[in-house]
């Protein structure tokens, strides 16, 4: 029961909340009053972006609630290999200064948690755990289905914008239409700003009474594009998962390189296997159990990695 505590945060109720207001509005307000919850691309609509929706929740709930890993009391390295795999760095430097205790290969302390977590990547205040070993792979399919659900919602609301100029919609010239909505309905400006600009436009409105419509049109245009830094966080999940962990693993391989390269010697980062490799490790070899975040019988005991020597 002690890991359900987790969930009494006020960054995970604050997710919480977020994600269903933009469940509601895309659904009880965008779908219902542009086609219809009853009409069959209504209900189609709606069904998928449910489903979507509960697979974003279901992946935040195993990130959050899945342990990422410690350092067993008992672990002890191996000198030959520790040595190794860190490019001549010394055992001593695999000694945790907090813990006193010896840490493997890719483990880091995290001061939020008070302890060293395996093959830790961040501590990630929205899901309030670190995200580590065993849970880095919930935190990948959770990024992966929030930015498709967030591009979804997105793609449906300019389809329904484009092809709503039958229902009898004032628009201003196709050109400032695409403009309009890319700007105003997305995000990166707000919709004041086109009034200061001399752009005025109503944010696509049927002439008929559409009270709750409206609404969300006011809404979205106030509130930021979610589908853009969920794509960007996504991008940067799949490139730095290619590589090493982005946080800690990043700038300790930067400062690894530049004093191994200072000293006249190449360099090339130990873990720093083939991109397909790495990305199995994480998600999985069975293709078809990659947006699975509770299939993780491929994870071993996350106290030892393939290194660029195996794989040469």
């Amino acid at each position: 029961m002690a890991k359900f505590k987790k969930l009494l945060s006020i960054p995970i109720l604050a997710v919480f909340l977020l994600v269903g207001f933009v469940y509601y509005i895309t659904v009880f307000i965008f779908i219902e009053d542009w086609v219809g919850l009853r009409s069959s691309s209504g209900s189609l609509n709606a069904l998928i972006f449910t489903f979507l929706a509960s697979l974003c929740v279901f992946s935040f709930f195993v990130c959050v609630l899945t342990d990422p890993g410690h350092v067993p009391a008992s672990y002890v390295p191996d000198v030959e290999e520790s040595d190794e795999q860190t490019n001549g760095n010394s055992v001593q430097s695999k000694l945790c200064d907090k813990c006193s205790t010896y840490k493997p290969p890719r483990a880091h302390h995290c001061r939020v948690c008070k302890r060293c977590v395996l093959r830790m990547d961040h501590h990630c205040m929205w899901v309030n755990n670190c995200v580590g070993y065993w849970n880095y792979k919930a935190f990948f399919v959770l990024v992966f289905y929030a930015t498709i659900a967030s591009i979804y919602s997105t793609v449906s609301h300019g389809y329904f914008v484009f092809v709503s100029k039958g229902l009898g919609v004032q628009w201003i010239s196709p050109a400032q239409d695409f403009l309009c909505y890319l700007w105003s309905n997305d995000g990166f400006l707000e919709l004041d700003t086109w009034y200061s600009l001399g752009l005025a436009y109503l944010p696509h409105q049927p002439q008929h009474d559409n009270h709750r419509g409206g609404l969300y049109n006011k809404l979205i245009a106030k509130f930021p594009t979610f589908d853009m830094p969920f794509s960007v966080v996504f991008f940067l999940v799949i490139i730095y998962t290619d590589k090493k962990p982005f946080f800690y693993q990043y700038y300790e391989g930067i400062r690894t390189a530049w004093l191994t390269r200072k000293s006249g010697q190449n360099y090339r980062h130990p873990f720093n296997v083939s991109a397909y490799r790495n990305i199995t490790l994480v998600l999985g070899p069975n293709m078809l159990k990659w947006l699975c975040p509770t299939s993780v019988s491929h994870l071993k005991g996350g106290l030892s990695f393939p290194v660029s020597r195996d794989s040469s």
